[in-house]
């Protein structure tokens, strides 16, 4: 079953494009006609597109890898962060800083200043400042939150990413192709579909567009963070069982081994018994026959 019909995307407006002046040509194969000088996107494979993308994104999450978001559009802004919160992944929806992906290290110390800070406040070295160098520090911790807070949990290169908009985000896009990191994005009739692994064909600029993409996508991720979750449940119990199943197997093999270390013990002793009785009789038939001889 699809997890979404033509209807609701042509409902939330998904299907307006940009004018044809400030068309690419690499779009052509997923626009459907022209009116009023604008270019009207086909909702047909925009839908298997997102399906496509839905059902990739999900095997991703299931693995328990990360995906980061990039929206830095003042409509997307506060779409991405509230539904990609719901899933537990990292977002910039601030300015991209240059060198994100290609430059990780540099990145992962700026994100580690802010946690050096927060522990400078709980072991008391915060208090022995004068006022000035905590407003710094404090600015400084503000700064730092705003632009790479959301990405505090990335401790590692993003498995793929989702862009919405790659024509505004050509830094990030660039960074990815060069990392060969998975792109999925919202590809509006101005942009080049080839640049990405994943385009959906969409209107990347109305709120209600990218509200409906990204609730799809965030469904499909949430999906694939349940099943991981069951799976680990279910292993869980099948470790705990076998595990008992060890100890039982364990208790028996004591019992098992006890009874035949007794079978052992009364067979020595009853070889000790008959051996004398059976030497006695040899000795008395040779005794017998030097008796006729």
């Amino acid at each position: 079953m699809p997890r979404t019909t033509v209807q609701e995307l042509l409902d939330a407006g998904v299907h307006f494009g940009h004018l044809r002046r400030k068309w690419c040509p690499a779009m052509a194969p997923y626009i459907f006609m022209e009116k009023e000088g604008i270019h009207i996107i086909d909702l047909q494979k925009t839908q298997v597109k997102l399906e496509e993308a839905a059902t990739a994104l999900k095997q991703i999450a299931k693995s328990g890898r990360k995906v980061l978001f990039v929206a830095t559009k003042k409509q997307a802004k506060d779409i991405v962060s509230e539904k990609v919160k719901e899933v537990n992944m990292p977002y910039v929806t601030e300015r991209w800083p240059g060198g994100m992906l290609t430059n990780f290290p540099t990145i992962r110390k700026a994100v580690k200043k802010m946690s050096s800070i927060d522990k400078m406040a709980t072991d008391g070295t915060y208090d022995n400042l004068s006022k000035r160098e905590k407003l710094q520090i404090a600015r400084q911790r503000a700064k730092l939150e705003k632009n790479l807070g959301s990405i505090a949990d990335l401790t590692r290169l993003p498995a793929a990413m989702f862009i919405v908009d790659i024509h505004k985000e050509h830094i990030a896009v660039h960074e990815a192709r060069r990392l060969n990191i998975p792109i999925f994005a919202m590809v509006d009739t101005n942009s080049d579909p080839n640049l990405v692994d994943f385009p959906i064909p969409s209107n990347d600029d109305a709120s209600k567009s990218i509200l409906l993409i990204l609730e799809i996508i965030c469904k499909a991720m949430q999906e694939g963070l349940d099943e991981r979750k069951m799976e680990r449940e279910k292993e869980a119990d099948g470790d705990k069982k076998r595990k008992d199943d060890r100890a039982d197997d364990a208790e028996d093999g004591d019992d098992e081994l006890e009874e035949p270390r007794d079978r052992r013990t009364a067979a020595r002793k009853t070889l000790t018994l008959k051996a004398p009785a059976k030497k006695g009789v040899a000795v008395e038939i040779e005794e017998e026959e030097e008796e006729e001889i």
